[in-house]
């Protein structure tokens, strides 16, 4: 596993182009909604991957795509089986 911190200047001056992928329409389980969205990863090729706690998944936007995101694991209710998560 690799893990690296980076270091932002406090002055860091940031383009204002982002675009939402997820939210702004409450909470819930549809793959355009989260429920107690916990961890957020953007990748090299800029898919965003984040951690949808409440919903028992992970989530997943390549680059590009506003409309829904994927179910990459999980979602099928809180467990221990294969095709499910607990709270990640």
């Amino acid at each position: 596993m690799f893990s690296h911190l980076v270091n932002i200047l406090a002055n860091a001056k940031w383009s204002q182009n982002g675009v939402t992928i997820s939210g702004g329409n409450g909470r819930g389980n549809a793959t355009n909604r989260l429920n107690w969205p916990y961890g957020l990863f953007v990748d090299d090729d800029q898919t965003v991957v984040i951690a949808d706690t409440w919903n028992n998944r992970i989530m997943q936007w390549k680059n590009g795509d506003t409309a829904n995101g994927q179910v990459v694991a999980g979602g099928n209710g809180v467990g221990n089986g294969l095709h499910q998560l607990g709270h990640p």
